[in-house]
């Protein structure tokens, strides 16, 4: 079920409605009313995948219990084991298995050899790979003892299914989300009324922009011979606005969705194409995703202290897997490795953390050395994205060498420039509220006026939407 759908449009308001008027009186029957609703959510793409969901939520349950309790450390590392080869298990078989008999297969073959291994026909779970990050980061807390384990087995399997975030995120903690399900909830005018602000940026971002950007970028991607290289390059712009308002839409009507259920949410996108340098980037670009790698993996692995071997090592490390759960493809860890080297000189001189405030603080515009930071910080992500956008490595390079060998400053006539107007109005407003939660965060202007700018954005919506493709780009993931 998709957010942008007929389908959501008719279940959330009956969702919201009973959730509100039928079971508010009683904590615990809204929450089985919130699991049964977040397993009709994910059973609605194919039921057969509640049942993995159902065995992971149902080991990491258990587990957190058998860590709580006071037996030997060796014994709770042997819990933690298990969660970790049962999550990590499942994952590795729906979304890698192939992936690696095919490069066996291929590497037996480049010595001479033969291997006859069988590939499987699986299909990808959606959401796999978020849930199985938000189970694991509660396992893996409560072995480090940050946080209690859930003695609530309706509360812990809803905080795992919650349908808002359940497919793309943002991936949540269960030191943030899982106590609200144990706190009453009461409906808010404002808190709802914010949560349908984001939501129709959301929309407004998918539906207008997202969808708008794909028809060109896949014009482009799909036939790279067909065009001159500032139309590809115009191409890979497209896919980088494209991902970006795809998955950041996403985000935002989560976000809103849960606001309107009482609950709040991380954020999980704080304007990334404003980032003046590739570590604020990262801080800013599916952040749930890059301080999950951060405190799970790169922090253990000793971070940016040790030395600077070491410190190269956990780079590269945390981009490449970063990349790798992405997708099974070379596509994606060379964009991982990519993001590692425009990373690595920053941290080698000690400048990672250099912007942590807003860009143009306290100013309209940036000053020029920021203007040019942002500048040069874009087109390295767009040049990274062509990788992840490429169905394979070889078409990548293909990509990129057309743009360079076909260059000149002509654009060809039907490539979406009718899209730019519409796209600087996009990133006019985010600018303009850069320092908000969201980018509709206006609250704060006369109701006449927020009214005109609703109005506004539902006529661009329905006049310039596109409705046939309707799926976000990370449900593959």
């Amino acid at each position: 079920m998709f957010f942008n759908s007929i389908d959501f449009a008719i279940f959330f308001p009956i969702v919201f409605i009973l959730y509100w008027l039928v079971f508010n009186k009683n904590l615990k029957y809204q929450n089985v009313f919130l699991l049964i609703v977040s397993y009709v959510f994910y059973g609605w793409w194919d039921w057969r995948f509640l049942g993995l969901i159902m065995f992971s939520s149902f080991i990491d349950y258990f587990v957190g219990i058998a860590l709580e309790k006071n037996i030997p450390q060796n014994k709770r590392k042997i819990f933690l084991i298990v969660s970790l080869i049962v999550n990590l298990g499942l994952l590795g078989v729906f979304k890698y298995y192939n992936f690696f008999i095919d490069n066996l297969q291929s590497a037996y073959t480049l010595f001479g050899s033969e291997l006859n291994l069988t590939t499987m026909n699986i299909v990808l779970p959606v959401g796999i790979s978020f849930y199985t990050f938000q189970t694991l980061s509660y396992s893996i807390d409560v072995y480090r003892r940050k946080i209690k384990h859930s003695n609530d087995i309706i509360a812990f399997f809803s905080y795992v299914a919650f349908f808002p975030q359940l497919v793309a995120g943002p991936i949540e903690r269960a030191k943030n989300l899982l106590p609200q399900f144990s706190k009453k909830r009461v409906f808010s005018d404002s808190n709802a009324s914010d949560g349908m602000r984001q939501i129709l940026w959301g929309l407004f971002k998918k539906i207008v922009i997202a969808d708008n950007c794909a028809i060109y970028a896949d014009q482009m991607f799909n036939n790279p011979e067909s065009f001159q290289g500032i139309t590809l390059i115009l191409g890979a712009i497209y896919f980088a606005i494209q991902i970006y308002c795809d998955f950041s839409g996403y985000s935002d009507i989560a976000i809103g969705t849960a606001k309107l259920l009482g609950f709040k949410l991380m954020i999980n996108f704080r304007n990334p194409y404003f980032s003046r340098d590739i570590g604020e980037f990262w801080r800013r670009w599916h952040i749930s995703l890059s301080t999950w790698f951060r405190d799970y993996l790169y922090i253990p692995l000793g971070g940016s202290r040790g030395t600077k071997l070491k410190q190269i090592r956990n780079v590269f490390v945390i981009f490449l897997v970063s990349g790798f759960w992405h997708g099974a493809n070379w596509t994606f860890i060379a964009w991982g490795f990519l993001n590692a080297l425009y990373f690595l000189p920053l941290m080698l001189i000690g400048k990672n953390r250099k912007n942590l405030d807003n860009v143009a603080e306290g100013k309209l515009f940036p000053h020029s050395k920021e203007a040019l930071q942002i500048f040069i910080t874009f087109f390295l992500t767009v040049f990274a994205w062509i990788f992840f956008r490429a169905k394979d490595i070889t078409s990548a390079f293909e990509y990129i060498y057309l743009t360079f060998a076909n260059f000149n400053l002509r654009v060809e006539s039907e490539t979406g420039m009718k899209l730019i107007p519409i796209i600087i109005l996009l990133f006019g407003i985010e600018w303009l509220q850069r320092r908000k939660e969201h980018s509709l965060d206006i609250k704060h202007l006369h109701t006449y006026l927020r009214w005109c700018i609703y109005l506004i954005l539902i006529l661009i919506t329905i006049s310039l939407g596109k409705y046939e493709n309707q799926s976000f780009i990370y449900f593959q993931f």
